[in-house]
């Protein structure tokens, strides 16, 4: 009886050694399907406290209904945008009319910050130019300086690369920090567009869906990009600089960490890389206690009905939910559960500190 038993269950074993897969395939792009676990569930469609987006882009605003704007920041609770786009693609009269729009209908709901033209760098007088363009646009009621990613990628009319630490840039720098406004720059991308578009790539998804983020052919590397910016922030230590997007070491925290100790004039946001900080809540956690005084609120992209995502990952501790664009993040999310003091300063608190001519009376203390 035993032998019997023995032979069945030997040949049982061989039969199952031998069993072919389905002849089925599927895209990774369809493979998506919903996850059976059973946990609570939070949604959060509007923060817990008023907050200070410091990263928005509104390009109509010279133009634009700001009042059905307002209702949409009402919804979420957003007590003021930032408007990095203040210049639109380079025009004093956009900045001028964008200020116009606000100080006539919402002077408390919106900030707009400034930009500078690189694409003359190489005239002799272009540092002192820009820097008086600075002055004069704080004065018309800019709060900030905002340089977009273009920086250190684009080259001046003669056709040569403009480093974001070139010297010529000095001048500028140097006038934020007398002027007491802060710089939000975007330096370079996600460091997985300058690497092979293959199988080993955690971004691939994105770049076969958006190839023209590719990188992986630049003359220019994303090191290169990220130590020039870092240049800057040693340099220049009197003026503050929001990195934005974490300065794209959302997923390596812990060199974060090392170069926000190194650098203290050094701020950061969290725009478009809540994905990062809500695959790994724990060690996010810890990462937004000890930097607490130094993370702000930021979104990037005006899709009002993505910031459900934000504040689920930085108020609950919901557990694997889903990010809102799959080709961001195939992965899932995990509340961080950060406590009231915390959430108050990234909400709004540090914004307060930095960003001149706000009113603190619409926040609560």
């Amino acid at each position: 009886m035993k032998n019997s038993l023995l032979l069945g269950l030997l040949l049982a074993g061989v039969a199952y050694g031998q069993e072919k897969p389905l002849e089925m395939k599927m895209d990774f792009e369809q493979y998506d399907p919903p996850s059976s676990l059973v946990v609570e569930e939070h949604r959060v469609t509007r923060a817990k406290f008023p907050f200070i987006d410091i990263h928005n882009h509104q390009f109509s605003m010279p133009t634009m209904d700001l009042g059905e704007l307002v209702k949409k920041m009402d919804a979420l609770n957003m007590a003021v945008m930032v408007n990095l786009s203040g210049r639109g693609m380079g025009s004093r009269e956009h900045l001028e009319k964008s200020m116009a729009n606000v100080q006539k209908n919402y002077p408390a709901r919106f900030v707009v910050f400034t930009n500078v033209d690189f694409r003359s760098i190489h005239e002799a007088d272009w540092g002192a130019r820009s820097a008086r363009q600075l002055e004069e646009d704080v004065k018309a009621g800019a709060k900030g300086l905002k340089i977009y990613k273009s920086l250190g990628m684009m080259k001046d009319m003669n056709g040569n690369r403009i480093p974001i630490d070139d010297p010529r840039i000095d001048p500028v720098w140097a006038k934020c920090g007398e002027l007491g406004i802060p710089v939000l720059i975007h330096s370079a991308d996600p460091k997985q567009f300058w690497q092979p578009i293959d199988e080993k790539n955690e971004r691939w998804l994105e770049l076969k869906l958006h190839p023209g983020r590719r990188h992986d052919t630049d003359p220019v590397k994303w090191e290169t990009l990220i130590a020039e910016q870092h240049n800057v922030f040693r340099k220049h230590k009197k003026t503050i600089f929001i990195n934005a997007h974490l300065g794209w070491y959302g997923s390596d925290l812990k060199k974060l960490a090392t170069l926000m100790d190194e650098m203290p004039n050094m701020y950061s946001e969290i725009g478009a890389v809540i994905a990062e900080l809500g695959r790994q809540p724990r060690a996010a956690k810890a990462f937004l206690t000890k930097y607490q005084d130094r993370i702000l609120f930021g979104k990037d992209s005006w899709q009002p009905d993505e910031y459900e995502t934000y504040f689920r990952v930085l108020e609950t501790e919901d557990e694997y939910f889903p990010y809102h664009k799959r080709y961001h993040a195939f992965w899932r999310m995990y509340g961080i559960g950060l406590p009231d003091d915390i959430l108050k300063k990234l909400y709004y608190k540090n914004a307060l500190k930095i960003i001149p001519g706000l009113d603190p009376k619409i926040f609560p203390k």
